[in-house]
């Protein structure tokens, strides 16, 4: 795990699969933003502060998660000026807050979206799970949906798979077409509601069939 200090409000975080397996947290659960990630989180804003002097006790925080090709996540946090017209009068705990809510026991906890800015990224997206032979990642969820919202595709995974043996590289893989949408939890019901359904359960071997260029 390293620590850069960007700035007085903001930092980053480099963060390997080794470093969740050493916490005993699955990468499902650290995408998922479960407590246990979130424990993680708590431990790791306190080795930044005597690391690197990177104070956030009684501040609110914004996490930005992106994985990269080897197995690595850059996590940016930023400190988030409080909104004074909100303020408690009394303190609870004296640990940081994020942004993002913890989630309850429901549906929507188990799923995960991603963005594609155009059509063409999402069969990119297909494509190269065709010629790498990660055609079972149809295996990655029980539902796979894809939406149309305002111009871009969003690719829902729901009640995920996490004994799928290839779901670690499908991770990285994805991050490379599209973009992790950070509170699946509310955003799925946006889609639900102002977005269009593009193509039902199961999208992955809707995709493999239609949307993959055969060669000759």
């Amino acid at each position: 795990m390293k620590f850069e200090k960007i700035n007085e409000n903001q930092m980053r975080v480099i963060l390997s699969i080794q470093d969740l397996e050493d916490n005993d947290i699955s990468l499902h659960d650290f995408m998922s933003n479960t407590l246990e990630s979130q424990d993680l989180f708590f431990d790791m804003l306190e080795e930044a502060e005597e690391k690197i002097g990177f104070k956030t006790k009684n501040c609110q925080v914004r996490i930005e998660a992106l994985a990269m090709t080897d197995d690595n996540f850059v996590l940016t946090i930023t400190k988030v000026k409080p909104d004074i017209s909100k303020k408690r009068s009394h303190n609870t705990k004296n640990k940081p807050k994020p942004i993002a809510k913890r989630k309850s026991n429901n549906l929507e906890q188990t799923c995960l979206i991603y963005k594609f800015s155009s059509f063409d990224d999402y069969c990119y997206f297909i494509e190269f799970l065709v010629k790498n032979n990660l055609v079972s990642s149809f295996k990655v969820a029980e539902k796979i949906y894809l939406y149309l919202y305002n111009n871009s595709f969003y690719l829902t995974l729901c009640n995920l798979n996490t004994e799928y043996e290839n779901i670690s590289k499908f991770y990285t893989v994805i991050t490379e077409f599209g973009s992790y949408v950070t509170n699946p939890d509310i955003f799925i019901h946006r889609l639900n509601e102002s977005g269009t359904l593009f193509i039902k359960n199961n999208a992955f071997k809707k995709s493999f069939l239609h949307y993959t260029r055969k060669d000759k």
